[in-house]
């Protein structure tokens, strides 16, 4: 993908605990990557892993994130590959795909981040945000589910340096009680960092912000100009102030819970339309084009701006996104060599 990191050599931003001073002592930076897979997730647990940690640390990465999953169906129930309670002892029987991503992130001096999604394929619900519950026997059932899920999750990934409790469930922030207990939950068994990742649209109807350490939000805001027709290439001043009023908000937000904020993902396909539905990926009516990758390249230079000039509260972001090995016909997937070349030049200009 044309442009995908451009990003990278430039953003500044900062670990999720708060600080008056938004440089840390040792003038490193935070910049994420998330390794997604093309399966459930045991790409994580392979040799493959730490050879692309390797890459993306050559990049200047130096936080990354997995995305374990779970299977939710209309009954409101959580389907998830078991692997022990969260007794003691737990950690020694999960599987290696959720504890060596952990071990090879730390060897190399990176920190991760565990961010579970539900996986709403074969159900009722076209994404997260959907998902709800008709009667009260199925809502109860999905939250003894999911909260036994999240907490073996906690168990078996304690060694983590952030953890969100959930990501874009936007139906079911009503049900604040649940959230704060399953958070009181995950603080027993871990001392990550701990978030949730909410919609970009939904930051702020979050009940349970002061609860965590930092504001995650799923950053696909639309950044098309209002009055431009859909095809039209956008300028970036005209992206740039597009970001203004979700930035006034975003900044008002974290005033108002006093914590800091952080893109749980941020990244832009290479399709013309990208800057006004960043959410949408390449795809048979969404091809890829020349113009597409200019369109991707503004609105990737804008959101290095953004948090460049936002960092005393806008604390960085997680691309999306990486896999491990090679891939194909996968949308939001970053060109490696392309990406080398951009983050090289990037870095002598920044120099």
């Amino acid at each position: 993908m044309k442009y995908a990191l451009f990003l990278f050599a430039t953003l500044a931003s900062l670990p999720f605990s708060a600080a008056e001073d938004p440089t840390p002592p040792d003038g490193t930076f935070i910049q994420g990557m998330t390794i997604s897979c093309q399966s459930w997730g045991g790409e994580w647990g392979t040799d493959g892993f730490g050879e692309e940690l390797d890459r993306l640390q050559a990049l200047g990465v130096n936080w990354v994130a997995i995305h374990p999953y779970a299977g939710i169906r209309e009954d409101g129930s959580v389907s998830y590959r078991e692997f022990g309670s969260t007794s003691e002892g737990a950690i020694d029987r999960a599987p290696t795909w959720l504890t060596r991503p952990i071990r090879e992130a730390h060897a190399r001096g990176m920190e991760i981040m565990i961010k579970p999604h539900l996986a709403y394929w074969g159900s009722p619900f076209t994404w997260r945000g959907e998902i709800e519950f008709v009667d009260a026997a199925r809502d109860a059932r999905f939250w003894k589910q999911y909260r036994a899920w999240i907490l073996d999750l906690a168990d078996a990934c304690s060694e983590a340096d952030a953890f969100s409790v959930g990501t874009e469930l936007e139906l079911q922030m009503h049900r604040e009680g649940e959230w704060r207990e399953l958070i009181q939950g995950v603080r027993a068994l871990t001392d990550a960092h701990l978030s949730y990742c909410s919609n970009w649209d939904s930051f702020e109807r979050v009940p349970f912000w002061d609860a965590l350490d930092a504001i995650g939000v799923q950053a696909y805001f639309p950044v098309q100009p209002q009055g431009l027709v859909e095809g039209d290439l956008p300028a970036a001043r005209e992206i740039r102030q597009a970001w203004e009023p979700w930035l006034a908000r975003l900044k008002a937000t974290s005033e108002r819970v006093g914590k800091v904020v952080f893109f749980g993902e941020l990244g832009y396909d290479r399709v013309v339309t990208t800057a006004a539905r960043p959410w949408e990926g390449v795809s048979r009516s969404r091809p890829a084009s020349s113009d597409g990758d200019l369109v991707q390249e503004r609105c990737l230079k804008v959101a290095f701006e953004v948090l460049e000039m936002n960092k005393e509260w806008l604390r960085g972001a997680f691309l999306w996104k990486w896999f491990v090995g090679s891939t194909r016909h996968s949308n939001f997937e970053l060109d490696r060599e392309e990406l080398r070349q951009l983050i090289q030049t990037s870095w002598e200009n920044r120099g």
